[in-house]
């Protein structure tokens, strides 16, 4: 007797595209408290600039998980609810602003592909390093990915940090190290 159950079809990591919007907000509103979640306008934006390099994990048709990322300049924070500004200059460092796996999906390895795709897209670029902002306690899952807190000296992005709350700090690594998992 034939198998009646479809296979389920192979992941796809792409673009994170307008029409994602409505699961993205979903998977913000499952993973996030209130003070994080951030808006379908400031997502349509972010995606209208030329530095946005966002990702999403589809599978079986299904957004299960994104990164929102964009090409920047080390020491820059976007501030929460910012939106991603192309750098005065030539980016030199990868801004990863927002990953969020759904919880259904968690522990499947989700996050770790799309940073693996992110990074080797930063490194074609020529980008030198990568760095973001840790909140809700997740400084832990990127101090083993080789990202280490970094002081930031400028005031204005110190104000930008600010943003997200308590506890939050920059993070970078640089891109030329070889994958950590």
């Amino acid at each position: 007797m034939p198998n009646l159950i479809p296979a389920p079809s192979a992941p796809i990591l792409r673009a994170l595209h307008p029409d994602d919007l409505p699961t993205l907000l979903d998977i913000q509103r499952a993973c996030y408290g209130d003070a994080f979640i951030e808006s379908g306008d400031v997502y349509l934006r972010r995606l209208a600039s030329p530095a946005n390099c966002s990702l999403v994990y589809e599978r079986d048709g299904k957004v299960c998980a994104y990164l929102a990322a964009y090409r920047s300049s080390y020491g820059k924070i976007t501030p929460l609810h910012g939106d991603f500004q192309v750098p005065d200059g030539v980016a030199d460092t990868l801004y990863l602003h927002d990953m969020a796996v759904h919880p259904a999906c968690a522990g499947q390895g989700l996050a770790q592909a799309l940073l693996d795709r992110l990074w080797e897209q930063g490194r074609a670029a020529g980008l030198r390093s990568t760095a973001l902002v840790s909140v809700q306690d997740s400084r832990d899952f990127w101090a083993r990915r080789g990202y280490v807190v970094q002081p930031l000296r400028d005031a204005g992005q110190r104000a930008r940090l600010a943003t997200y709350g308590e506890g939050a700090v920059y993070m970078a690594r640089p891109l030329d190290t070889a994958t950590l998992t």
